[in-house]
């Protein structure tokens, strides 16, 4: 793996393989992180998309956002077209019908195709070993269908299928720890990133690209329809996100753990870390949980945060 430096001048020169002109709505953080993503490519590139938002928004007949060969598939087979077209584009270059010494493969998903319904899919193409980066853009529910919740959704959170109500104040169960369940896969490549910190997410959207294997790159990426949020805020969301532990920088290089610079500086000066209150009153879907009796519910999220933040820094060598 090369080190790759990435400056601001750079990134303007980078040509927009994720152009303007989608249908995403205002403050999108998905479409944000696309972009970025995209401005990683190191040469020829081919992505595949699975159902959802993004996939919707970015190719509406007869227009398209992507100047890069593009794929759209089912809800749940984002990898597994992935791994069809790497394993298409290693009989092409074997049969020596293409001459490109690198041509990358990414698949783009967001948390129903992957916390759900694809994770059989991305199981199974990362367990043969496939090359190719697969992106999870997390809005933390299943926006393009009507914000049901998904295996990402967080506990609390308001969805029409985890309403808020006297007796149930919203999503009852924990987000699935979807990264460290890529970590045990024991692939080459795991990270975590966030809109908020662009030239990180960049950065190791490169890394995924380069390393030889399956890579997962999990984006943190607001929906203000979604979250009920401002739709100017995502980004003020997403640095609160880090700065709470909600959603740590971190990144795992054949299992072993490090925290990323936004994420170690908390580690190390831990009076900087904020209570996860500031976070949860950004957004809509936690508003009932500032009435008293639900006062318990912000707790246990409290709670549960500062526990899988601990054992992220216990598995990082720090705590």
């Amino acid at each position: 793996m090369t080190e790759w430096k990435f400056t601001a001048k750079e990134f303007a020169q980078t040509p927009e393989l994720f152009a303007s002109g989608h249908r995403a709505c205002a403050g999108c953080g998905p479409a944000v992180a696309l972009r970025l993503i995209m401005k990683a490519a190191r040469g020829p590139i081919i992505a595949t998309n699975s159902t959802g938002c993004m996939e919707v928004v970015s190719t509406i007949y007869p227009y398209t956002s992507w100047n890069i060969p593009w794929i759209h598939t089912a809800f749940e087979t984002a990898a597994a077209n992935a791994s069809g077209i790497e394993t298409a584009l290693k009989v092409l270059k074997k049969k020596g019908r293409i001459k490109n010494e690198h041509v990358d493969v990414v698949a783009f998903s967001g948390d129903g195709g992957t916390f759900d319904i694809g994770i059989q899919a991305l199981s199974g193409a990362v367990e043969r070993g496939h090359d190719f980066l697969y992106v999870l853009y997390d809005n933390e529910a299943y926006m393009n269908t009507g914000i049901q919740r998904s295996g990402g959704t967080p506990m609390g959170a308001w969805t029409t299928t985890s309403p808020a109500g006297k007796v149930i104040p919203g999503k009852l169960e924990r987000k699935k720890p979807i990264s460290d369940i890529m970590v045990a896969h024991e692939i080459p490549y795991v990270a975590t990133a966030n809109i908020a910190h662009w030239k990180d997410l960049v950065l190791k959207a490169r890394k995924g690209m380069e390393v030889n294997g399956p890579a997962f790159l999990h984006v943190f990426a607001p929906c203000p329809r979604g979250w009920r949020s401002e739709t100017a805020k995502s980004v003020e969301i997403s640095r609160l996100a880090v700065e709470t532990c909600v959603f740590p920088n971190w990144e795992a290089e054949d299992g072993e753990y490090k925290l990323s610079p936004q994420s170690k500086v908390i580690a190390l000066k831990p009076e900087r870390k904020k209570p996860v209150e500031g976070y949860l009153k950004t957004q809509g879907r936690f508003r009932h949980l500032f009435k008293p009796e639900n006062k318990h519910v912000r707790e246990a999220i409290q709670k549960e945060v500062d526990r899988r933040w601990q054992k992220l820094l216990k598995s990082c060598g720090i705590a």
